[in-house]
C-alpha cells in the first residue's frame, strides 16, 4: 500500500472564455498536490490510500467521492466541520498556473497522527501538508517514524512560497527530511527557490548525496531528469496541446511511484539498483502520464488504460 499524506482542496479556475483583464466565472475543480497524487495512483492501478482530514462540507463530500471513484482507499481519511481549503488559480500564457490560497482554519491543517497500515510499503508527502501547522508537524512526525521502520518515503515539496513565512527555516527543515527520503521529486522552479543562486542540477546532486536514492527534476517542456549515484538520465517532454499545467508534477510523482510498484522497486535499495535504461522507461512513463493531465483542464490524471493502450 502506498499512503499519500497531505491536503485536498478546491481550485477555483477561471473560465477560459474570459477576456484578458476581465473578471469571469470561476469553476471549482478538485485538487491539492497530495490529493492529485492519490487520484493518479489509484487510476494507474497502484494500491493507494489517502491520509488527510477533509471537511464535512459539500466540497469535502465531493473530494471523498472522487477518491472512491478513482479506486483510492479512504480508510485513513478523517472528517471535521472546518471548511475546505480554496485556491484561486490564475492561468498565465501557455497554461502555467499561479495560486492564491485561503487556508485559515481549514480542515486540512488539523489532521491528527494515526498508525499506518502494516502493509504500507511507501509514504508520499509534500506541498501544503508540509507547511500548514499543526498538520505539518504531524506529517513530519509520521515521515520520520515510517522511515525508521523501513517504509520507502517519497517527497515533493511543491513550494507555495506565499504560504511560507520563514523561507530559511523551511529550507533548513527540508534538509532535515532528506536522510529519511528515498525519492525526492522537485521542479526546476522549486529547486531554484530551495537553493537560491545555485545551479539546480548541482543542488539536486547535493540533495541526493544527503539521503535520497534518487532525485527527479521536472523541467516543464524540457522533460524530466533523474539524478542518481551513477549520473543523470534525461527524457524529453511529450508534445501536446496544453490546456493548463495544474497537476502535472503531481502526476509525474504518482506515475513514478506506480512504475516502481509495478517493478517491485519501492525501496531505496531497489531504486539505487535501477540502471539508465530502467530510469529512461520510468521517466518516459511519467512524462506520458503528465502529458495527458496537461491536455485537459484541472488536475485530471489518466487511467492506466489511457497509457497502456
Amino acid at each position: 500500500m502506498i499512503v499519500i499524506g497531505g491536503e485536498a482542496l478546491v481550485d477555483l479556475v477561471p473560465d477560459p472564455s474570459t477576456p484578458d483583464g476581465d473578471l469571469g466565472p470561476l469553476h471549482p475543480l478538485l485538487g491539492g498536490g497530495p490529493y492529485n497524487v492519490a487520484i493518479a495512483l489509484g487510476r494507474l492501478g497502484a494500491p493507494a490510500a489517502f491520509y488527510a482530514k477533509l471537511s464535512t462540507d459539500q466540497f469535502g463530500d465531493r473530494v471523498l467521492q472522487r477518491l472512491v471513484e478513482s479506486e483510492v482507499d479512504t480508510s485513513l481519511v478523517q472528517r471535521g466541520p472546518e471548511p475546505t481549503t480554496l485556491a484561486v488559480v490564475g492561468l498565465e500564457a501557455g497554461g502555467s498556473a499561479r495560486y492564491s490560497f485561503h487556508t485559515e482554519g481549514t480542515a486540512a491543517r488539523f489532521v491528527t497522527d494515526q498508525p499506518l497500515p502494516a502493509n504500507t510499503t511507501a509514504l508520499c508527502l509534500g506541498t501544503l501538508g508540509m507547511v500548514l501547522e499543526p498538520g505539518a508537524t504531524t506529517y513530519e512526525k509520521v515521515l520520520f517514524r515510517e522511515a525508521e521502520r523501513g517504509v520507502f518515503v517519497a517527497l515533493d515539496p511543491n513550494i507555495r512560497s506565499a504560504l511560507i513565512a520563514d523561507a530559511d527555516a523551511y529550507r533548513a527543515r527540508f534538509e532535515s527530511w532528506l536522510p529519511s527520503v528515498g525519492l525526492l521529486k522537485v521542479s526546476d522552479d522549486d529547486a531554484g527557490w530551495l537553493a537560491p543562486g545555485r545551479d539546480v542540477l548541482d543542488a539536486a546532486r547535493e540533495w541526493r548525496s544527503r539521503g535520497p536514492a534518487a532525485v527527479v527534476l521536472t523541467r516543464g517542456a524540457d522533460g524530466l531528469t533523474a539524478v542518481t549515484a551513477d549520473g543523470e538520465v534525461t527524457v524529453p517532454g511529450r508534445g501536446v496541446e496544453v490546456a493548463d499545467t495544474i497537476g502535472a508534477g503531481d502526476t509525474v510523482q504518482a506515475a513514478l511511484l506506480a512504475w516502481l510498484h509495478r517493478h517491485d522497486a519501492l525501496s531505496a535499495e531497489a531504486v539505487q539498483a535501477l540502471d539508465a535504461e530502467q530510469w529512461e522507461r520510468a521517466l518516459t512513463f511519467a512524462a506520458s502520464a503528465a502529458a495527458v493531465t496537461v491536455s485537459r483542464p484541472g488536475a485530471d490524471p489518466p487511467w492506466s488504460a489511457e497509457l497502456d493502450g
